[in-house]
C-alpha cells in the first residue's frame, strides 16, 4: 500500500504552506532522507524530506498551491502501483469561542514573527484531522498579475528572487502568476526565455522625480504629489501565509497584553565614538559594529541586573527565566522575522555583530531554522536606521517587553549650564503591566541607558 506524503507542521504557527517546487517528478525513485519539495511557511522556506523508499507515484499539490496542514502531498509505494488522492471530506465546524474562554499560553516558541511598529498576532493552530477528513490542496488561482508598476513592492517567492538574481532578470518586471500574483520559479524561466525582463533591457519610462523603491519601502512618499504617478488601480491581494501570521498576533498581543510606555533619551555621543574607533581598528579584520550590537549586548546586560524583566505572563503566575535570549526584529518581504541570539549576555559585542548579521541575512533569504527565530526572552526593535527618532513597539508574546529603538539625532543640549551641540538617542519599553510595574521598567531603561553612556564597560 502506498504511503502518503502530507503537508507537515514545519513551524509552530504554521497553519497553510506554499508548495514553491517539486525537487522530484512523478515516476523518480526516491529512498528516505531525500528533499521532495520547497515549502514556503509562514516563517521560512524549507526542504520537504522524505521517509519512506520507493517510487513517487502520485504528485497530489502542484507548484505554487496553497496546501492545508495535514493534507495530502504526494504518494510513494512500489513501481506501477495504482493511487488516488484521498476523498476530501468536510471539516467539522469550528465550535463558537467562549467569552470567558483564556487565550492560547504564548510559548517562547511564538516569538518567531515579531512585533516591531506594526507586530503580529497568532492563533494557536488546530490539530490535523484524520485523513479522510483532511481538505485537499487548494491551487492558487491561475490567472497572472501584471508585472509591478514603478516604485511598487514586489511580491517574488525566495527561490524565485535567487534565481532571477542568478540569470540578471529584473523581477519588477516579471508577471506573476503565483498565489496572490507572487512571482514564481516559472514565471523567472519564461521571462528569461522571453529576453524582455534582463537587466539593462529597455524599460517603460518612468518620471525621473519617481525615486526606486528599497525593501518594498519609497523613501520619499511625498514625490508623488510633485511627479503626479498615477496610483494603481483598486485591488486586493490575498494574505501570505506570514502576513496573516502578523494580522492574528497583533490582534492577540493589542488586546490581551496590557501595554504602558516608558521613554528615556540616551548620551550617544560616548558610544558614536567608541563604535568609530572600534570599526577604524577592527576593519581590516572584516568587523563593522553596528549601533545596533551595542544595543543588543546593552539589552543583555541590563537583563542581568534587573532579571525580572526577563520574564513572561503565565495563567499560573509569573514565569522568571533562567536563560537571556535576545531577539531582534528583521524585516523582510511581506512582513518581519524575529531571529534570536541565544545566551546574549554570555557573548561578547564582535561575536554578537558576526552572529547578528549572519541571522538577518539568512532570514531575508527565509532560510532560517525554527530554533532560531523562536525562545527569544526579550526583543529589540531598531527603526533608527530608517530615520525614525521615536516609536512604541507591541509586544512580542511571551516577553515581557520590547525595547524600541529610535536613531542618533544631534540637537542642542545643555552641558555644564551651556548649550553645546549633542548627539542623543530615544529609547522606549513598552511592558506587560501584568509582569512588569512602573519602577520595575524604569529601573531596567536606566540600566540600559548607564551600559550605552559607558559603552566601554559592554567590551569586558
Amino acid at each position: 500500500m502506498a504511503n502518503i506524503i502530507e503537508m507537515p507542521k514545519l513551524s509552530d504557527t504554521m497553519t497553510t504552506g506554499t508548495l514553491v517546487k517539486w525537487l522530484k517528478k512523478e515516476g523518480d525513485a526516491v529512498k528516505t532522507g531525500d528533499m521532495l519539495a520547497e515549502v514556503e511557511t509562514d516563517k521560512a522556506t524549507m526542504e520537504l524530506e522524505s521517509f519512506f523508499d520507493g517510487t513517487l507515484l502520485k504528485i497530489f499539490a502542484p507548484a505554487g498551491a496553497q496546501v492545508a496542514l495535514g493534507a495530502p502531498l504526494a504518494a510513494i509505494g512500489k513501481p506501477g502501483e495504482k493511487v488516488d488522492a484521498p476523498a476530501p471530506a468536510k471539516a467539522p465546524p469550528a465550535p463558537p469561542a467562549k467569552s470567558d474562554e483564556k487565550p492560547a499560553p504564548a510559548d517562547q516558541e511564538k516569538s518567531g514573527t515579531t512585533p516591531t511598529a506594526k507586530t503580529e498576532a497568532q492563533a494557536q493552530p488546530a490539530k490535523a484531522a484524520p485523513a479522510a477528513d483532511r481538505p485537499a490542496a487548494t491551487p492558487a488561482p491561475a490567472a497572472p498579475t501584471a508585472a509591478a508598476a514603478p516604485g511598487e513592492r514586489v511580491r517574488i517567492s525566495p527561490l524565485a528572487r535567487k534565481l532571477a538574481a542568478d540569470k540578471s532578470i529584473d523581477p519588477a518586471r516579471v508577471t506573476g502568476t503565483g498565489p496572490g500574483g507572487r512571482i514564481v520559479r516559472a514565471d523567472v524561466l519564461a521571462a528569461e526565455k522571453s529576453g524582455s525582463a534582463k537587466l539593462g533591457a529597455a524599460a517603460p519610462a518612468r518620471s525621473a522625480a519617481a525615486p526606486a523603491a528599497r525593501g518594498g519601502i519609497d523613501p520619499w512618499p511625498w514625490r508623488s504629489v510633485l511627479d503626479q504617478t498615477p496610483l494603481p488601480a483598486d485591488s486586493t491581494v490575498a494574505l501570505s501565509n506570514m502576513r496573516a501570521t502578523i494580522a492574528r498576533r497583533l490582534v492577540e498581543s493589542k488586546t490581551s497584553i496590557p501595554h504602558f510606555y516608558l521613554e528615556i533619551e540616551v548620551d550617544a555621543a560616548p558610544l558614536t565614538a567608541l563604535r568609530n574607533q572600534l570599526n577604524l581598528g577592527l576593519g581590516a579584520r572584516g568587523v563593522k559594529l553596528s549601533v545596533n550590537d551595542f544595543v543588543l549586548k546593552a539589552s543583555a546586560a541590563a537583563l542581568r541586573a534587573v532579571p525580572k524583566v526577563n520574564a513572561a505572563w503565565d495563567q499560573a503566575g509569573i514565569k522568571f527565566l533562567s536563560a537571556i535570549h535576545v531577539s531582534f526584529a528583521v524585516a523582510i518581504e511581506d512582513g518581519l522575522i524575529t531571529p534570536v541570539i541565544r545566551d546574549t549576555d554570555k557573548k561578547s559585542v564582535v561575536d554578537l555583530s558576526r552572529e547578528a548579521k549572519d541571522l538577518g541575512k539568512r532570514a531575508k533569504e527565509k532560510k532560517l531554522a525554527p530554533a532560531e527565530f523562536t525562545g527569544g526572552t526579550f526583543c529589540v526593535s531598531n527603526l533608527g536606521m530608517m530615520g525614525i527618532e521615536r516609536f512604541s513597539a507591541i509586544i512580542n508574546p511571551p516577553n515581557a517587553a520590547i525595547l524600541a529603538v529610535g536613531t542618533t539625532v544631534r540637537k542642542p543640549v545643555v552641558q555644564d549650564d551651556a548649550i553645546v551641540i549633542g548627539e542623543r538617542m530615544a529609547l522606549t519599553l513598552s511592558c506587560d503591566h501584568r509582569v512588569v510595574d512602573g519602577a520595575l521598567g524604569a529601573q531596567f531603561l536606566n540600566a540600559v541607558k548607564a551600559h550605552l553612556e559607558q559603552p566601554a564597560l559592554l567590551l569586558l
